[in-house]
């Protein structure tokens, strides 16, 4: 086993060559295709099943016009932020934090870390029940298909949270960002498949004469719900449609990683921003026509009866095997999500512990060794240890509280206005020195205003969503 420092990864300039970048860093290898890839895993989860619930609740109109409203404020946005990657003088900012240390400082730094990694962490540990979810839902698919629909079959989350867990510690090594693609790219298509699948079913259904009753305002008081529980669902919808956009907590991660110079020519790229741009677009555009498929469809199908999620709370029930093959890929998908959302916490914790002992061999030695099936790897000590313990502490936080899932919907209420909205409106009008009262400065200030309002009737939702779920809490109850 060799060892040896990376304590000071070049900062300075000195030692660039053909390993490191214009800036000393590792060198980037991010492409258009791995930008998308990498938001597309951010942004399609398996809510994308949820959105005809989502548009029960509002109907027709509104549910569709929210749909594609956010997809082009996100968008809109995202845009801002990606330009907002290069600091004026043209220095790279390497994480969201840094960006609006640049542009906004003050205590607004504080505020964006503790809305971006709560949300990094919340949704870790949400990503671990719902590949649990999948997972039990493919038992109990199996179970149905044998016994009957009616039979009362039930499948351990705690068992397949762990497995789940185990698999994160051996990811969590993978060193960045940078090493990340080929997760990513294999998480897209696994969430493409499960859409499809989910889709066609949706799709199939309605073609043999199943049509479930919709109407233009979704759910009917007094008939489907009760007047209150059509507010606050409705509201808690039209969060989950903005929410299901939101990947603007780790975009900055994403762009710091598309390259610069071109090995093959020699010659500059196209800058970060206008890659970081068009890979917004495409992976925004390609979800939208997603949701608005399976969300559309699967409200046409199911009607104000539409569930949660179709596939795991046994919308269809046949062919059982292709449910448990959507099922499955949900899994793998999450697999490959949770570490694009854990990774910038994992590396936050390491900057922050190489500043503070930069002579410590345990945090800054890298060490080499053969492992077999594997070949060659670098292992930190240090990284070993302290993304094990986030792992198991996130899987552990999982097990205990399974209505998490609900504290999420409240962090992603929480979160969503300041990360995609407020900060990247502040950068831009501080970047491109917009005007006070302008017409342009209004209408960002009423964008993020609205946002704002959409964001606190989430909450709401949530909120009244969270005490529910707490009232009929059980410690290490199944999630049946």
């Amino acid at each position: 086993m060799k060892s040896f420092d990376t304590s000071s990864v070049v900062e300075s300039g000195a030692g660039a060559g053909n390993n490191v970048d214009d800036d000393c860093r590792e060198k980037r290898t991010g492409t258009l295709i791995t930008a998308s890839a990498h938001i597309i895993t951010t942004v399609i989860g398996s809510g994308v099943l949820s959105l005809a619930w989502a548009i029960a609740q509002l109907g027709w109109v509104v549910g569709t016009v929210i749909l594609v409203a956010f997809a082009v404020i996100v968008n809109y946005t995202s845009r801002m932020l990606a330009d907002s990657y290069r600091s004026p003088e043209g220095t790279r900012n390497y994480t969201y934090m840094d960006v609006v240390r640049v542009y906004l400082g003050g205590r607004k730094v504080q505020l964006c870390g503790l809305a971006q990694f709560g949300s990094l962490v919340g949704v870790t540990i949400g990503y671990t029940i719902t590949a649990s979810i999948s997972l039990v839902a493919i038992g109990k698919a199996n179970c149905f298909h044998d016994k009957g629909h009616g039979a009362k079959c039930s499948v351990s989350n705690y068992p397949l949270m762990a497995a789940f867990g185990i698999v994160q510690i051996f990811l969590s090594q993978i060193p960045n960002f940078h090493k990340l693609s080929f997760l990513s790219i294999i998480a897209t298509v696994m969430s493409f498949s499960y859409a499809s699948i989910g889709f066609g079913l949706a799709l199939a259904a309605l073609a043999s004469g199943k049509v479930g009753k919709t109407g233009l305002t979704g759910t009917v008081v007094g008939v489907d719900v009760t007047a209150s529980d059509k507010l606050w669902k409705s509201f808690q919808a039209a969060g989950n449609i903005a929410f299901s956009y939101a990947y603007s907590v780790v975009l900055v991660e994403i762009q710091a990683c598309i390259i610069s110079i071109n090995d093959d020519t020699l010659r500059s790229s196209p800058p970060e921003n206008k890659v970081m741009k068009k890979a917004s677009l495409a992976a925004v555009s390609t979800t939208t026509a997603f949701y608005i498929l399976c969300g559309c469809i699967g409200y046409a199908t199911f009607g104000n009866q539409a569930p949660g999620d179709f596939l795991t709370d046994f919308g269809f029930y046949e062919p059982y095997w292709l449910i448990d093959f959507a099922n499955a890929c949900i899994a793998v998908h999450l697999i490959g999500a949770y570490q694009v959302f854990a990774q910038p916490i994992f590396q936050f914790v390491e900057k922050k512990c190489n500043q503070a002992w930069p002579e410590s061999n345990f945090i800054t030695k890298e060490h080499s060794m053969n492992i077999p099936l594997l070949g060659k790897c670098r292992i930190n000590f240090f990284r070993l240890v302290w993304r094990t313990t986030y792992v198991i502490f996130s899987t552990v936080v999982a097990m205990i509280f399974p209505f998490f899932n609900a504290i999420l919907g409240l962090i992603g209420a929480v979160a969503f206005w300041p990360l995609t909205v407020y900060f990247p409106v502040e950068m831009h009008i501080s970047q491109k020195k917009v005007k006070k009262y302008s017409v342009r400065w209004i209408v960002l200030k009423l964008l993020v205003l609205v946002c704002l309002i959409v964001s606190l009737l989430a909450a709401i939702g949530s909120i009244v969503g969270l005490i529910s779920s707490v009232k009929a809490y059980k410690p290490f109850h199944n999630l049946d």
